[in-house]
């Protein structure tokens, strides 16, 4: 009886927290297929007929299309980078001995804490003195700072688990540090880098303040941005901005149902080995 009470106990507060989760995505693929006049009548009953050309609207006529490959554009950049550059320091970090590792590490942890509002002006003061505002390189460098000291923290803690038996062996065998990096690090660290890089993917893409600063002009806004802007300009033409939304939901819901098994081995193996 106990067991099954405290079954309950957790089944419940599950259930309401999914439904609390779900349901405004349920809403909005709902208003997303009502026309402009079902939706003023009445908001929140079930529509009658699809009307998909709600969604071709914000795609082709709204600019949701150049958001799109935008948003890809910088997302792929941004997390290539922080990829490659977090697992070399996590590697750096946990394995080589070197004069000032441990307050280099603890430099990075440090930066976990500090909000981007209170780096943002000096920010894109450099930016600007760099002639990296409104460009794509100027975006990806931007993602890579703010999200740099997360990626090293978790590739740190778990390359840390890695017996340093394996990488004398390794050198032992005439591997360099590069080989040793590129050879042995790299396929154990396989499941951490897939976690890393899916958690800073989703990151960069739900980004609207960073994004918003370095891309001002209205060709070069992310995904994000745009459905931000839709609001002001669809304020009379919800179902066109519910359109919108989903648009720029799918990709998330499509990366989480194809890559969730991975998503929790790359957690676990993570949690266990850090």
């Amino acid at each position: 009886m106990s067991r099954r009470l405290g079954r309950w106990l957790v089944a419940v507060p599950m259930a309401v927290l999914a439904l609390a989760t779900v349901y405004p995505l349920l809403f909005a693929a709902n208003v997303a297929m009502k026309t402009r006049r079902e939706y003023i009548l009445d908001r929140f009953s079930l529509t009658g007929t699809l009307h998909w050309e709600n969604l071709g609207i914000a795609w082709n006529s709204v600019g949701m299309a150049r958001y799109f490959v935008n948003s890809l554009v910088v997302v792929a950049g941004a997390v290539a980078l922080l990829l490659i550059i977090g697992s070399m320091a996590g590697f750096a970090l946990s394995q080589l001995r070197f004069r000032g590792s441990t307050a280099l590490f603890l430099i990075c942890l440090a930066a976990l804490f500090i909000p981007f509002q209170v780096i943002m002006v000096p920010l894109a003061r450099t930016m600007a003195d760099l002639g990296l505002i409104d460009t794509y390189p100027g975006l990806i460098l931007a993602y890579v700072a703010q999200f740099l000291p997360f990626t090293v923290f978790l590739m740190t803690s778990y390359y840390r688990a890695v017996p340093s038996e394996i990488i004398d062996a390794a050198r032992i065998d005439g591997n360099t540090v590069y080989g040793v990096y590129r050879r042995i690090m790299l396929p154990m660290g396989a499941p951490a880098l897939l976690s890393v890089g899916i958690l800073n993917a989703l990151f960069c893409w739900n980004d609207v303040l960073i994004s918003l600063l370095m891309m001002p002009s209205a060709d070069h806004r992310t995904l994000m941005v745009g459905v931000t802007s839709l609001r002001g300009q669809y304020s009379d033409d919800i179902p066109t901005f519910a359109a919108g939304v989903l648009i720029a939901a799918v990709p998330v819901l499509v990366t989480y149902l194809f890559l969730q098994r991975q998503i929790a081995d790359g957690v676990t193996a993570g949690a266990t080995k850090g």
